[in-house]
């Protein structure tokens, strides 16, 4: 009995230090978590804004309480996570139904701020009738951020 217990806290203890998950700064001052899945995330709170996706300018416009750029262009997403996601109903168009669902508007009036995302889970911020929300995925699970389910 006791050497059952202690061979199977070796091997629990061994699959936690088998992990090869890296810290890094990149070279704006943000920090990034390189996985061992060739997976990497921002460790800091905001999620980069891609340059050339967005294009501001020194006069923003007053849409509904979301001030946004006259020019402003939604950020492009990656055509080969979306076809994957396409399958379970998760599709960028997809989450923008539910948002607006949830927020009683149009789903041309729901704006995509800003996406980081992978092919496992995604994190979205919206702009859906002048408010701004944040969402994310988990597979084909898409929730408002802070809520479990």
């Amino acid at each position: 009995m006791k050497t059952s217990l202690l061979i199977l806290l070796f091997f629990i203890s061994f699959i936690g230090f088998s992990q090869n998950n890296y810290i890094v700064k990149t070279d704006d001052g943000r920090r990034v978590l390189l996985k061992a899945d060739f997976t990497w995330e921002y460790i800091d709170g905001e999620s980069p804004v891609l340059s050339g996706t967005v294009k501001e300018t020194s006069k923003p416009v007053k849409e509904n309480g979301c001030s946004l750029a006259q020019d402003f262009v939604e950020p492009e997403l990656d055509k080969n996570i979306q076809m994957q996601l396409k399958r379970g109903r998760a599709t960028m168009e997809d989450i923008k139904k539910k948002v607006a669902k949830e927020y009683k508007c149009e789903v041309e009036d729901v704006v995509l701020l800003s996406a980081s995302e992978d092919k496992a889970k995604g994190a979205y911020d919206f702009c859906a009738n002048g408010t701004k929300v944040s969402y994310k995925r988990n597979g084909h699970t898409i929730v408002k951020k802070g809520q479990f389910l």
